[in-house]
């Protein structure tokens, strides 16, 4: 097996839970919050953020359009934090032991420009990476086989010795294609038990 050179991270519920619909919930009640995420396709425009676009500048091109959401609309900018958290601890863990360990640890996520810092700023794990690779920043996204390629071409590492772990299948497989290592994030444990299987952890490491 070829030796993992540098571990990538997906962000998005392998490090943070990303379920905004559970902040909406909680402020402005299921029902409100069904009928908004209907009403504005919400996550099909916050993918033009992924993609690059200004965060702020999204919520206010879509106020005109949805004057009635208003409200909500401004909580997706204004509550960022609230909407990407809370940390999942474990991995936290995880990172935070290869980090120390002196692994060479990529992010390899869909997430805005904008956005980004104010999650690493509530969420200093999230500077523990030696090269971020921001979909936002770069303006390709995940899975195009464009965003692999340049992290390939950057780092100057082999697809086969880059361990990545996602929890989108189709961003897994179009890692492997290309011939990355790769592991579909399902919950903790069972990374951490690939850690551990791969060399780059001790069982109790990866606690």
């Amino acid at each position: 097996m070829t030796e993992i050179q540098a571990v990538v991270f997906d962000i998005g519920n392998v490090l943070i839970e990303w379920q905004p619909e559970n902040f909406y919930d909680r402020t402005v009640g299921k029902a409100r919050r069904k009928a908004f995420f209907a009403d504005t396709n919400i996550h099909t425009h916050h993918a033009q953020i992924d993609a690059g676009a200004s965060l702020p500048g999204m919520i206010e091109s879509l106020i005109p359009r949805y004057p009635e959401y208003e409200p909500e609309l401004r909580m997706w900018n204004d509550n960022w934090n609230d909407l990407a958290a809370p940390a999942i601890p474990h991995t936290v863990r995880l990172l935070n032991a290869l980090a120390d360990k002196g692994t060479t640890l990529f992010t390899l996520t869909n997430f805005g420009h904008d956005n980004f810092p104010l999650s690493q700023a509530v969420y200093p794990f999230l500077k523990r990476f030696d090269r971020e690779y921001v979909s936002g920043r770069l303006k390709m996204i995940k899975p195009d086989p464009a965003i692999y390629a340049h992290v390939e071409k950057d780092s100057g590492i082999r697809p086969e010795a880059l361990l990545f772990a996602d929890d989108r299948p189709e961003n897994i497989d179009a890692a492997a294609a290309r011939g990355w290592q790769t592991h579909l994030f399902k919950e903790p444990q069972a990374w951490a038990d690939r850690l551990v299987a791969e060399g780059l952890l001790s069982v109790e490491e990866a606690k």
